[in-house]
């Protein structure tokens, strides 16, 4: 059995104040000493990124959706390793999951992990009616452990007092603290959420800041008490190869492959064990970034993530050098994958407020960015076409959220559904149902996959870069 100190930070809806009240949480905590691991529900780049800075440890995100269950609590006991305890933020409301049934819901998480709930509720010009909100939270399904509330924007001492009283004796749950109306949103929002941690300035002073006040108006030593309070969880072990474990590798004597991976201020968005998942099949990672001009080390694969290549786009149309170069790349048949902003990257352009601006012109199509999201949510991506990285037939579980469509280039029209390598069961892609553009050896998408809910990926990957490095790897077939 594993001792695993751990809550799980949840809400009535979207915009209830979960990241603040996570990361206020996770700063303080480590303040005080404590190590502290964040983990985020959902498929979220943004606030997992914020969530690690403010508790000094990397976030991993935790999804019942992208990870198969045999290894989503195996996961977490190896990343809950070591520390002396793991918050995790929830996602929309508790009970919002996939269909009527929730699930893959932020509740459905906590009993996965067998966590205690503490719900953080938007109290604006509400007493009493708090205390049948909470009843019903705590009275909705079988096996939520409501362990607390934290109530969110109170008025003043007055509304704080029956607020408290009224959820304390009606729905008999403690109340772990009560956040004032805080006048500005400390991290700023635009289109895709919370702003970059990489474009904020004074981000210390910022998590500070918020550290500040959640240590004034909550309860801290009560909510170590309520993780400490979780039962210990079973010895469990993943049903497949996960990427956790190692995975085996053809033996090389050119020594390992090595992947660059674009991390900059463009493009970032990259889960943790998709970079861990590509060193344990043998790669090794080489940062590089499209927005200097500091030389690449020689690569035998090419890793361009999400991301917000429409905020940089003027850098990132003038550098002619950059993109001649890795067009180069794709042209001269290297394994190259992209996700979303990559993708974007990879067009022939990109427009942003009615001009177009010439992008590295691996794909005969444009993105456009659009006032309102494109693509949003859960995906399920089948597999129709040949290429490096996915087999024909799987059924890929991912994410998209994009504000850009994909559409024609100047001189011509979209490419037809046999010109694509995704056919989406769920979600909206590139045109017509249809994602996962090839060109030679380079796959680009706006499916976002995470590497456990597809332990070939990494696999693959590498060893495409590997015979590549040999000189041995065509184009696939019937593209480029």
């Amino acid at each position: 059995m594993n001792d695993r100190p751990r809550l799980v930070l949840a809400g009535l809806s979207g915009g209830a104040g979960k990241t603040i009240l996570t990361l206020g949480i996770c700063r303080a905590m480590a303040a005080a000493g404590l190590r502290v691991r964040p983990f985020k529900k959902g498929p979220d780049y943004i606030d997992a990124a914020w969530l690690g800075l403010a508790a000094g440890r990397d976030a991993t995100n935790l999804d019942p959706f992208l990870l198969p269950e045999s290894l989503l609590l195996p996961h977490f006991l190896e990343k809950s390793r070591d520390v002396d305890i793991s918050v995790v933020e929830g996602n929309r409301g508790i009970f919002d999951g996939m269909d009527v049934a929730g699930s893959c819901s932020t509740a459905a998480l906590a009993r996965q992990l067998d966590a205690p709930v503490v719900l953080i509720l938007d109290a604006t010009k509400m007493t009493r009616t708090a205390a049948a909100l909470v009843a019903g939270v705590a009275a909705f399904e079988p096996g939520l452990n409501l362990a607390g509330v934290v109530a969110n924007r109170t008025a003043g001492a007055r509304h704080r007092d029956i607020l408290r009283r009224s959820i304390e004796t009606l729905a008999h749950v403690p109340v772990i603290g009560m956040l004032p109306k805080i006048p500005k949103n400390p991290i700023p929002e635009r289109h895709m959420g919370l702003v970059s941690d990489r474009e904020q300035g004074a981000v210390d002073a910022i998590l500070d800041g918020i550290a500040a006040v959640v240590r004034e108006h909550v309860d801290l030593d009560r909510l170590v008490a309520i993780a400490r309070s979780a039962p210990p969880l079973p010895d469990v072990a993943p049903d497949e190869p996960g990427c956790d474990a190692p995975l085996s590798t053809e033996a090389d004597s050119g020594g390992a492959p090595v992947i660059g991976v674009v991390r900059d201020a463009a493009l970032w968005f990259y889960y943790p064990e998709n970079l861990e998942a590509l060193e344990q099949a043998g790669a090794r990672l080489a940062a590089v970034s499209l927005l200097d001009d500091a030389p690449w080390p020689a690569l035998d694969g090419l890793y361009l993530g999400g991301g917000f290549p429409e905020t940089h786009v003027e850098a990132l149309a003038k550098d002619t050098v950059m993109r001649a170069r890795v067009a180069g790349l794709a042209a001269s048949g290297m394994p190259v994958y992209a996700e979303c902003g990559g993708f974007m990257y990879l067009c022939r352009g990109l427009v942003v407020e009615g001009a177009h601006y010439p992008m590295a012109g691996v794909f005969p199509v444009d993105t456009t960015l659009c006032a309102k999201p494109q693509g949003l949510g859960y995906s399920l991506a089948r597999v129709v076409a040949d290429n490096p990285f996915h087999p024909v037939g799987t059924l890929l579980h991912g994410h998209e959220f994009h504000y850009s469509r994909c559409q024609a280039a100047l001189e011509g029209g979209l490419p037809g559904p046999e010109s694509f390598c995704l056919r989406m069961e769920r979600g909206v892609g590139m045109h017509a149902g249809h994602d996962g553009l090839l060109f030679r050896n380079t796959f680009a998408a706006y499916t976002h996959i995470h590497a456990h809910g597809a332990p070939h990926w990494a696999r693959n990957f590498v060893k495409a870069a590997r015979v590549w490095r040999r000189g041995k790897m065509p184009p696939a077939a019937g593209r480029g």
